[in-house]
């Protein structure tokens, strides 16, 4: 008889319709492991690093550095720590070149291996 109370309660998680409720689909989180050689590193750092950046933008104290591979697109921003300081890389984002998603950590080492900055 104790299991006719708990079969109630079970019934009443079942959703409308018979169909399954499926939860949203969360990002996976990104780590940091392996992107040590990147953060906190100034523009001149990445250069020398990864060779010239296939783009460079800035806007106000910020500045986005790009460089491609065929494996993968790395996006650099940086940012000064404190008024005046040189800016220095504090996220960094990283995709296939179609877009797909890529480790960043894995992008970085891809462009640590490319000739001539390309």
């Amino acid at each position: 008889m104790k299991a006719f109370p708990l079969l109630l309660l079970l019934g009443g998680c079942a959703a409308a319709g018979g169909r399954p409720v499926t939860a949203p689909r969360l990002p996976a989180p990104y780590g940091t492991a392996g992107l040590e050689r990147v953060t906190g590193q100034t523009a001149a750092a990445l250069t020398q690093l990864f060779g010239q950046p296939d783009a460079d933008v800035r806007e106000g104290t910020a500045r986005k550095l790009q460089f491609q591979s065929g494996i993968c697109v790395l996006d650099a921003y940086l940012y000064p720590p404190k008024s005046g300081a040189e800016p220095r890389v504090t996220h960094l984002d990283a995709r296939e070149p179609d877009g797909s998603a890529i480790d960043r950590a894995s992008c970085v080492a891809a462009l640590t291996r490319r000739e001539g900055g390309k």
